[in-house]
């Protein structure tokens, strides 16, 4: 938090720094971001092999689902449609792009990259710099605000972009390592108290928390509560100060809430009442995810510690700590050394003990054991506005936070650096006076810093090859077939479960054309979220031929509900490319629709005929 007076430099002149002295800050933080963004291709290495024929192999429907905001964000563009929601996807009814995790913030700024691009290289391109523009605003937070050693602050950003928790949510999920603004944001809410800076203060908060709701809300909320539990701490730590600081911090918190809220006042409506949008997730699907106590001490996959087996019993939901036993280790070393000599040390304290407890879900689980013994959310209803859609694993990335903020101080104090004056003075902190220290404590606590982090450098993530789409699909054979509003049927149907290569058919022609299906959450006929659309009875068929490997005994009534839902479609056209069942799928929809046609490399039923 920030003293309500801080004092001035005595000597401005004397304090002003040397050319030579500016230049090795200013060579040391171009040197970090360098390193950072040479991680950053490290982690997505596996993609840029193949980068036009390769997908996560942990999580390839979501790494097609970002593909496609990629280019609803360029489709947006280039049409001048309403981004928050699209038919390109789950025709005729749409998706509330509002309701699902959508990327906007970034997919309508790198709009014209992706049209030159494509959406594979954009997706593979973005990650890599989400990563390292994360650890590039962290690095910048701490050098500026907490730490005076920029080694410590390359050490702290480091591991706030590329923690294991944060690269696990690079299979796949972009939205989860674009945590660059959360940075910028923690500063500015520590800022609010400063008096004669109310307006500024709030308006920039404000700003920033408007952009991040476009980019993650889920990470804005978590970021939000761990704001509140540190001002909390800070005002029962040091009630005076935080009392001369109330009126400023409030008068700021609340220019920041209005300037945000004014900003997103439509979307945010949209998201809740706009159509296709939802109320909760049906059964609460995400409530009972509670992160497994041994994952805290565990080395996660796409570590060079790692190792894919463990997966098989704790690592079947989320891996959000994942910190191995000697970071474990250290950090409550380090807690205890450091709590008594900084103020902040106290404050991570807090964070550390209050969201590594709340991460465990309802239950303790233990080894993917769920035992019997209650956690925290067992006494939290599911049906809580926001509580009901959160994750509680997903908690654990605040102490992700606050162990890599830790790590920053824990290199500090070895060091021996002491920090600026005027940081000092502006944080109000009385910290004790550095002692004299014995020669082995800078190696020996370089060396378990170290050896803590070192085995969690990330390596290149997991990548499988998939299918390109059918010449037929990016050659525009498909354009004779398809005219102004109907759609192209892709089999099987785009779901969450089914049908990531025909996903893709939309995603890597730039939504040239609306199917039906897809991958999203929307609603169903009680209002609830549920993951795809419901399925109608031919879809259904479609994936249960595909699941037994043989074509059931078809009715008439089958074939009507077939031309019931082409007509529910608006289809034009259905295609049926490569693929692993390729030939029971023809069967099941020749026995449907009759005889395909060959034209090029599809099999294609012409339904205008029987969709008027």
């Amino acid at each position: 938090m920030v003293d309500p007076a801080p004092t001035r430099v005595a000597d401005p002149v004397a304090a002003r720094p040397s050319r030579r002295s500016r230049w090795r800050p200013a060579r040391a933080d171009v040197l970090a971001v360098a390193a950072y963004l040479a991680l950053g291709v490290l982690v997505c290495l596996n993609y840029w092999v193949d980068v036009q024929h390769r997908v996560s192999s942990h999580l390839p429907t979501d790494h097609s689902w970002f593909e496609w905001l990629f280019s609803h964000g360029a489709y947006s563009v280039r049409h001048l449609e309403n981004p928050l929601f699209t038919t390109r996807q789950n025709a005729p009814d749409g998706v509330n792009m509002m309701a699902n995790t959508s990327l906007l913030g970034v997919t309508l700024p790198l709009a014209p990259l992706t049209m030159l691009l494509g959406p594979q290289v954009m997706y593979a391109l973005y990650l890599g710099a989400a990563l390292a523009a994360t650890a590039g605003t962290a690095y910048w937070a701490l050098s500026r605000h907490l730490v005076r050693s920029r080694a410590a602050a390359f050490v702290g950003g480091a591991f706030l972009g590329f923690a294991p928790g944060i690269v696990h949510h690079a299979n796949g999920q972009p939205n989860f390592v674009s945590n660059f603004l959360l940075p910028l944001i923690v500063v500015r809410v520590l800022r609010l108290g400063e008096l004669g800076r109310w307006r500024r203060n709030g308006v920039v908060l404000g700003l920033l928390v408007a952009y991040q709701i476009f980019i993650n809300e889920e990470m804005l909320l978590l970021t939000a509560l761990a704001c509140l539990v540190v001002v909390l701490a800070y005002a029962v730590m040091r009630p005076r100060r935080a009392w001369a600081m109330a009126g400023s911090f409030a008068a700021a918190l609340g220019v920041g809430g209005g300037l945000a809220l004014l900003l997103t006042a439509y979307p945010i409506w949209f998201q809740f009442n706009g159509p296709q949008s939802y109320r909760g997730l049906q059964g609460g699907v995400f409530h009972n995810w509670g992160e497994d106590l041994k994952a805290f001490v565990t080395f996660a996959r796409d570590t060079v510690a790692g190792d894919e087996a463990v997966e098989q019993t704790i690592g079947l939901t989320e891996q959000n700590t994942w910190f191995g036993w000697p970071l474990v280790l250290l950090s409550l070393v380090a807690l205890v050394l450091l709590v008594r000599r900084w103020f902040a040390a106290r404050i991570l304290a807090v964070l550390v003990v209050v969201f590594a407890v709340a991460s465990i879900g309802p239950k303790v689980r233990f080894d993917g054991v769920e035992t019997e013994t209650d956690g925290p959310w067992a006494y939290v209803p599911d049906d809580l506005p926001l509580v009901e859609m959160m994750m509680p694993t997903r908690l654990a990335l605040v102490v992700v936070a606050a162990v890599g903020v830790l790590l920053a101080l824990a290199w500090e104090a070895v060091s021996g650096v002491s920090r600026p004056p005027v940081p000092a003075q502006r944080t109000g902190e009385a910290d004790a006076p550095t002692r004299p220290r014995r020669r082995w404590v800078r190696p020996v606590g370089y060396a378990a810093i170290a050896l803590a982090v070192l085995p969690l450098v990330p390596r290149p993530l997991p990548a499988q090859p998939v299918d390109p789409p059918p010449h037929f699909i990016t050659a525009g054979g498909w354009r004779p077939y398809v005219p102004q509003g109907r759609t192209l049927v892709p089999v099987p149907i785009p779901s969450n479960v089914h049908g990531l290569p025909t996903l893709r058919w939309s995603a890597l022609t730039q939504h040239a054309f609306p199917i039906p299906g897809g991958y999203f959450i929307g609603p169903n006929e009680l209002g609830e979220g549920v993951f795809g659309a419901p399925n109608r009875p031919t879809s259904s068929l479609i994936y249960t031929t595909m699941d037994q490997g043989t074509v059931p005994a078809l009715t008439e009534e089958n074939r009507r509900q077939a031309v019931e839902d082409l007509r529910f479609w608006k289809a034009s056209v259905v295609v049926l490319g490569a693929h692993p069942r390729e030939a029971v799928l023809r069967e099941l929809m020749t026995a449907l629709l009759g005889p395909p046609q060959r034209v090029d490399d599809v099999w294609l039923w012409d339904v205008r005929p029987l969709v008027p």
